[in-house]
């Protein structure tokens, strides 16, 4: 495990009540449950980046392209497209 570090926080009284309550509802300490939330929203913000960037690198007409041939293996059963589906583009 890392070595932890301290950070003084700033938070509206009305906020840290309420943070408290949640906290105590949880079973678990005012700390534990701002760090929690703090990684859950840092996740959050990398994931976005992660899927903007491998975005950025799509070629979309070579994916239809693919998704359009038609040698290869037939769908599985589960596979089929729903009934009434209709085509973007």
């Amino acid at each position: 495990m890392s070595i932890a570090s301290n950070y003084a926080l700033r938070l509206p009284a009305s906020l840290k009540r309420e943070l408290e309550k949640v906290a105590r509802e949880d079973g678990t300490s005012l700390n534990q449950l701002i760090v929690t939330a703090v990684a859950e929203k840092l996740s959050a913000l990398r994931t976005a980046d992660f899927f903007e960037e491998r975005r950025a690198r799509a070629d979309v007409s070579t994916a239809l392209a693919i998704m359009d041939r038609t040698d290869g293996e037939p769908p599985r059963a589960g596979d089929e497209l729903p009934e009434g589906y209709k085509r973007r583009g």
